[in-house]
């Protein structure tokens, strides 16, 4: 209207790297943010905490979260390493948590890292390379105000959770794999692929073993840990976040026991494949051998040989032959050798 001016909020202008910056106010309403206006925030009065998204985050982003968020420069380094193991840290008022983050890419098993940094009001958290974007926890915790309002610790427990429940439908998909190499182990040809198969298996097994064993125990130093950061009820949550883990973890040791059996009886039976073949082959060998003996044995040489002279000597001859060889195929039939 004329004699008024518009107020406008102008849209926060963050990195590219920065999936999301926002306030949770007391009521659980999200209000966007820049990274400049981070500790103008957390130093006022107002109730609620910051909630902080990156992904693979330049030098320049983690400078200016470390400045904005007081963080600790070592747990910074880590965070700009990466490659790092499931642990969690504690530097002064803030805790330090990574995790391993598995993702099916092109059939085949991809691992990143998330890093965590939870403090009173705040929450930071980095992915690095392949791993799920936590938009949909967002989304989820901002229909549900109430969880929002137990306070940064239940979002870190969210992403934890989602972080856990992504590796279910990795080992499931194994499982089913699995049942269906069982069908070709079984089978009548062999088949090399199917080894091939297994053993990939059993060494995506290997490597996803990596990432969950350690995570129980971080986990369960979380549960530990005497930081007033995490309240008793948000404990409760992460205790079912550690039964997952252990849920997940049995399942790959379960998978990987059945692929090593698998891998021993698909070995066995190419064995006695080869053992029945070499029998067949002996046994055909034997009945050649006797014909063969005795032709030779009248293909010398010799002037003096009486069975040469008589007239029937030939088609005797013949009979016996023929006699030897039935007798032994009948033989080798007898004890599976043909």
């Amino acid at each position: 209207m004329p004699g008024m001016e518009s107020i406008t909020t102008p849209l926060p202008t963050n990195p590219a790297c920065v999936i999301s910056c926002t306030w949770y106010s007391e009521d659980g309403k999200p209000r966007a943010l820049d990274l400049d206006s981070i500790s103008d925030m957390l130093q006022s009065d107002a109730k609620g905490f910051v909630w902080v998204g990156l992904y693979e985050p330049t030098d320049a982003v983690l400078d200016k979260v470390e400045e904005e968020f007081g963080l600790h420069p070592l747990a910074i380094e880590d965070t700009r390493k990466a490659h790092q193991r499931p642990k969690i840290e504690t530097y002064g008022n803030s805790l330090f948590v990574v995790v391993h983050t598995a993702q099916v890419v092109d059939e085949r098993i991809r691992y990143g890292e998330t890093h965590a940094f939870l403090g009173p009001r705040f929450l930071v958290t980095v992915r690095h390379g392949a791993s799920l974007s936590y938009a949909p926890v967002r989304a989820r915790l901002e229909q549900e105000p109430e969880l929002l309002a137990m306070g940064p610790s239940f979002c870190l427990y969210s992403v934890l959770d989602a972080v856990v429940d992504n590796y279910s439908p990795i080992t499931d998909s194994f499982r089913d794999t699995l049942d269906t190499l069982e069908k070709d182990i079984f089978a009548d040809t062999y088949k090399r692929r199917t080894v091939i198969r297994l053993y990939d298996l059993k060494r995506e097994l290997n490597k996803m073993r990596l990432a969950v064993a350690p995570l129980q125990d971080a986990l369960a130093q979380l549960q530990r840990s005497q930081a007033q950061l995490i309240s008793e009820e948000v404990r409760l949550y992460l205790r079912d976040v550690q039964d997952h883990a252990a849920r997940v973890n049995d399942a790959i040791d379960t998978l990987r026991e059945m692929l090593g059996t698998a891998l021993s009886v698909n070995l066995s039976l190419v064995t006695l494949a080869q053992g029945e073949t070499v029998k067949q082959l002996g046994a055909w060998a034997a009945l050649l051998a006797a014909p063969t003996l005795v032709t030779s044995w009248y293909g010398m040489n010799f002037t003096h040989m009486p069975e040469l002279a008589g007239r029937f000597a030939y088609p005797l001859l013949m009979l016996g032959v023929g006699a030897v060889c039935v007798v032994l195929y009948r033989l080798f039939k007898r004890s599976g050798w043909l």
